[in-house]
């Protein structure tokens, strides 16, 4: 049972950060962050609201929840990415996305905002990333959460990560359910 909550949790396994980079991880972790708002697309397509508020997992979020999410998470990764190719080491401050997934636009504005949101969003970020060069890479910010300096190519990986884990919350709920 353990198992398959954690395969239910993390169908794509733990984000575990990579040591270092290569120019074929980097081109990856771009083409995952530029096709995200497509595959989301897909993995909504023809459901209906009901189908939307059903949580991927006992205690998890629904789909509603996880677009909007998205939209939060990656807004706050496009203004981290600039704030570290635009300062030095800037400190950025985390924030609960338990209760941003809890506040009163989450409900009242439909997920097709986000998903908009996200198309543009990402259409962006792709095209900063696509011309940093390779000293670019190196530059970061500080998370005062993990108290640590996190280079843009590792917020890359992990944002890469980030929206394949939920993106495959949903489409394996909708596979399980048969929608």
């Amino acid at each position: 049972m353990e198992e398959n909550l954690s395969q239910l949790q993390y169908p794509i396994g733990i984000y575990t950060a990579p040591d270092n980079y290569d120019e074929k991880q980097l081109n990856f972790w771009i083409s995952a962050i530029e096709a995200l708002p497509k595959w989301l697309d897909y993995c909504i397509e023809n459901l209906d609201e009901a189908q939307l508020k059903q949580p991927y997992r006992l205690g998890g979020w629904n789909s509603i929840q996880i677009i909007h999410h998205l939209a939060d998470s990656h807004a706050n990764a496009y203004i981290r990415l600039k704030l570290a190719l635009t300062e030095e080491n800037p400190v950025i401050k985390p924030y609960d996305q338990d209760l941003w997934a809890e506040l009163q636009d989450i409900y009242r504005v439909p997920v097709n905002v986000s998903i908009t949101l996200l198309h543009a969003l990402h259409l962006r970020w792709v095209a900063v990333l696509k011309n940093l060069k390779e000293d670019d890479w190196k530059r970061s910010f500080f998370h005062l959460e993990q108290n640590k300096l996190v280079p843009i190519w590792e917020m890359t990986s992990q944002y890469a990560w980030h929206g394949r884990h939920h993106m495959e919350q949903i489409r394996q709920m909708r596979e399980r359910n048969n929608w």
